[in-house]
């Protein structure tokens, strides 16, 4: 958990600078002019009142995090738009101290924002009454981008990119290259693969092309590199699912371990200040019981790689108590008292729990749940691949989320994007098998602890 630590007034010097990075997204734009009313959230230089007020939380965010920092005061602003904001790309947001006033303890800021080519798209004033003494907060480190700072110091994973015959799967095995988080090793029609990297402009350099006849033998390619270990991990192409799957499931690949694997999608909503799990919301259809028991051990293990120690999950029904017509339920209460008799391991389990019970702790309270995980949940286990992958697909196509998506329980990380994923999921999800496959190299019980049978 990340730790905020300001300047006092006597310790900030004229010339002091803060900034950070962030990809603004149109999305964002419609966030603010629902929320406030703007008519054009994507209107000019001057004319947007969404564009306006983003930049102004932005610098204002930066100035009560950074410069100085917490216990910051904002006394007064104001912006000048002087460009469109660069919607899809990187923004970059700056303060500069320009000058103190003792006698008002006052710091005033000039910010700036600039697009990826350095050109400044709008400036700002800031006047802040700074801090007087030392704050300390802990934040929490629930947006997605902190996936790809924990990667900064770990080497890129070569990775499988299976069946690359579009546009949009070339595209993110170049841009994770791009980022630092895998070195491609690209398994397809090699005349087909530098046709599209030409249309689309991607340089290729970086890569290393296995040529294959078709989807099934890339496939089966990669999944063989992978166990031979020549590639650490497997990006899913452009071909089908279940095609990539059954190759990496075949005896032959020495991939499986012994356990049902399962996907598993990190997701971070702008509304909730908490990063949480939820599986399986794309690959098994109806699991059993066992295969619940599969799917939160295989979760427990993704949640550690990622920094959770002890992971909290909630296995979810429509209701909190135990009711013998509805099989969910059953599966809470029996996943629980596996958990409590040491068959999965690693995390606490509760159920059943309903889903304002399991992410709100308000909601437990009032109905009066006593359990560790009720309000706190870490992982949440959907009853069926429906209802997970509504609940997934909701809050990234309807409430912003940021998400991050891998297929765990087999010997290396499975990337298995889908084609409507946007260039940050695509990053995310390296990113996260990057930190998966670290975790495993480190300790290997992450993903087959000893448990009791």
């Amino acid at each position: 958990m990340p730790i905020l630590v300001n300047k006092t007034f006597e310790e900030v010097a004229i010339g002091d600078t803060a900034s950070f990075e962030r990809t603004l997204q149109a999305s964002d734009m419609r966030a603010w002019a629902a929320a406030f009313g703007d008519a054009d959230p994507l209107a000019g230089p001057g004319e947007s009142q969404a564009a306006s007020g983003i930049v102004t939380a932005l610098l204002t965010a930066l100035a009560g995090s950074a410069l100085p920092g917490p216990g910051s005061s904002i006394r007064e602003t104001s912006v000048q738009l002087l460009g469109l904001l660069p919607v899809g790309a990187v923004m970059k947001a700056q303060l500069v101290v320009r000058e103190k006033r003792p006698n008002q303890g006052v710091v005033m800021l000039d910010g700036s924002c600039t697009d990826a080519a350095g050109r400044i798209v709008a400036t700002a004033m800031l006047e802040v009454l700074a801090p007087t003494t030392r704050v300390e907060r802990h934040v929490s480190d629930h947006r997605l981008e902190g996936l790809v700072a924990h990667c900064r110091d770990l080497k890129p994973l070569p990775t499988g990119v299976v069946h690359p015959c579009s546009a949009e799967a070339l595209a993110g095995a170049v841009e994770a290259a791009q980022a630092g988080l895998i070195v491609p090793v690209l398994f397809g029609p090699e005349a087909e693969i530098r046709r599209i990297a030409d249309q689309a402009g991607f340089d290729l350099s970086p890569c290393r092309i296995v040529p294959s006849e078709g989807a099934e033998d890339s496939a089966l390619k990669a999944a063989m590199a992978a166990g031979r270990g020549e590639v650490a991990a497997l990006m899913k192409g452009s071909l089908h699912s279940d095609v990539f799957l059954h190759a990496i499931m075949q005896a032959d690949a020495k991939l499986r371990a012994g356990r049902l694997i399962s996907h598993c999608a990190l997701v971070s909503a702008p509304t909730y200040g908490r990063r949480f799990i939820i599986s399986d919301a794309a690959l098994n259809i109806a699991p059993n019981t066992d295969q619940k028991r599969d799917i939160c051990q295989n979760a427990i293990g993704f949640a550690r790689a990622l920094g959770i120690d002890t992971p909290k999950v909630a296995v979810l029904a429509a209701v909190e108590m135990v009711n013998t017509a509805m099989p969910a339920s059953l599966d809470g209460a029996i996943l629980a008292k596996m958990a409590d008799r040491g068959q999965i391991v690693g995390g606490v389990v509760d159920g059943p729990l309903d889903l304002d019970a399991a992410v709100d702790p308000d909601a437990a309270r009032i109905k009066h749940i006593a359990s560790p995980v009720a309000g706190v949940a870490d992982v949440l286990i959907a009853p069926s691949i429906e209802a997970g992958n509504m609940v997934y697909k909701n809050l990234a196509f309807m409430a912003d989320a940021q998400t991050a998506g891998l297929v765990v329980g087999a010997r290396v990380p499975v990337i298995l994007t889908s084609r409507a994923d946007a260039a940050p999921a695509r990053i995310f999800s390296a990113a996260a098998a990057v930190l998966y496959a670290d975790a495993l190299a480190r300790d290997p019980k992450i993903l087959l602890p000893d448990v009791a049978e």
